[in-house]
């Protein structure tokens, strides 16, 4: 389950546990009130994300570019070691801020 935040001017989205094929849809939902909002600064919390599919990848791509064009700024934070190694081997690290979650 999404729950979106407010705090110190940016808007904190926490993931669920899983963003799949299922669930993808309903997450990007989930974050399109934050986009409206122009030059919105946003953290994605993945401190409970387990799991992510191809799907849940073209997302966090599209919010991030989404973001960046409105000069907002967008990171990922609370990375598990198993979504960071998905985010490695697909280059998502060189063009996003990802912090992993410290152990």
């Amino acid at each position: 389950m999404t729950t979106i935040l407010k705090e110190n001017g940016k808007t904190i989205v926490k993931t669920g546990q899983r963003i799949d094929t299922a669930q993808s849809a309903q997450f990007e939902a989930d974050i399109q009130p934050a986009l409206a909002e122009h030059g919105v600064n946003m953290e994605i919390d993945c401190s409970e994300l387990t799991y992510m599919a191809s799907s849940g990848l073209r997302i966090i791509q599209k919010v991030m570019r989404t973001v960046m064009q409105h000069k907002g700024q967008f990171k990922m934070t609370n990375v598990r070691p198993e979504i960071y190694k998905i985010l490695s081997m697909t280059g998502f690290i060189k063009f996003i801020k990802v912090e992993q979650m410290k152990q």
